[in-house]
């Protein structure tokens, strides 16, 4: 048995950031985003949490799968800005829907949480079980970025996309996933540091840092490579897919990407530019935004792909019930 999507949802924060308002608060300008991003406008959370944003996307898309709460049984957050140290917040999404039945835990690989995600569902019912998973992905990055550094608070969005899996004989057919340790300090953000009566010194918190340069030539090198690793290991070739859904990240990588692997501009959607660039959160909610649209039929053939911090990169191709 291997992982089907039978459903998707999303939530987005209610309040909207253009560049325009950005250019009021840091030195920066529309041009200059849109220019180097491809970024417009983003949500940022005002009220919502990470656990509340995951959750309605979860309601969302247990409700297209026709799937009750009771039905449950493993549910995974991918998210780097939980809310809360412990507990998790898979198991806040539990209580909040009910799940009383689910075993729930988050992950942790950033920008490529959700494909991670994905994978550990579609491992587990290989084995037999778990027969029915809720896979979510979901950021407050507003949280961590400092607002007064254009070179991160205009990229970062918050966000959550969610995808009711479901043990069938079709579905994931293969993936790759990949870290890199030793270029940790590409993109990190410092939890609380040591404090306590042998260590009296308090320390300021620290705000997310990125290394842009050293990300693009990341994700344009691996990211293909990854791909056509993961295309051998399914028999398949690019023209074989129909639908290339990447971590919307920066719409030069995607571009860069596009282009070293020859794929046409159509088969690659993008909501970076409404959406921004929301970690965990990206590839599930473009994954809800290009279904809802009808976009998505019976037996195509998608490549999710994350990629980002750790450094980290996953793979996955599946097809659509």
């Amino acid at each position: 048995m291997r992982a089907q999507i039978i459903g998707t949802g999303s939530c987005l924060p209610e309040k909207v950031v253009t560049n325009e308002f950005l250019s009021t608060i840091v030195d920066t300008s529309d041009e200059w985003i849109t220019s180097r991003t491809g970024i417009r406008e983003r949500h940022i959370s005002v009220d919502e949490t990470t656990a509340s944003l995951s959750t309605q996307a979860a309601r969302r898309a247990m409700e297209m799968a026709g799937v009750t709460a009771e039905e449950i049984d493993l549910i995974i957050v991918a998210t780097c800005t939980a809310d809360t140290l412990v507990p998790s917040t898979a198991c806040l999404v539990q209580d909040e829907l009910g799940a009383a039945g689910a075993t729930a835990f988050d992950v942790n690989a950033a920008c490529s949480g959700f494909v991670f995600a994905l994978s550990i569902v579609d491992m587990y019912m290989q084995a037999g079980i778990y027969q029915t998973a809720l896979v979510i992905g979901a950021e407050t990055l507003s949280r961590i970025v400092n607002w007064e550094d254009r070179t991160t608070c205009v990229i970062f969005a918050d966000g959550a996309g969610a995808a009711v899996v479901r043990a069938s004989e079709k579905g994931a057919i293969t993936s790759t996933l990949g870290s890199d340790g030793s270029k940790g300090g590409t993109i990190y953000v410092k939890s609380r540091e040591n404090y306590n009566p042998f260590v009296p010194e308090e320390k300021p918190t620290d705000w997310l840092f990125m290394d842009g340069g050293e990300v693009f030539k990341f994700a344009v090198r691996k990211i293909p490579e990854a791909i056509n690793e993961t295309l051998k290991k399914a028999d398949l070739t690019v023209d074989d897919i129909d639908w290339f859904l990447l971590h919307q990240a920066n719409a030069r990588i995607n571009e860069a990407i596009a282009k070293r692997l020859g794929i046409p501009a159509e088969k690659m959607p993008a909501n970076l530019e409404h959406v921004g660039n929301t970690s965990g959160g990206s590839v599930p909610i473009l994954l809800d935004e290009v279904n809802q649209k009808g976009l998505l039929k019976s037996g195509d053939k998608i490549v999710f792909a994350g990629f980002g911090s750790g450094l980290t990169w996953g793979v996955m191709v599946l097809e659509w019930p």
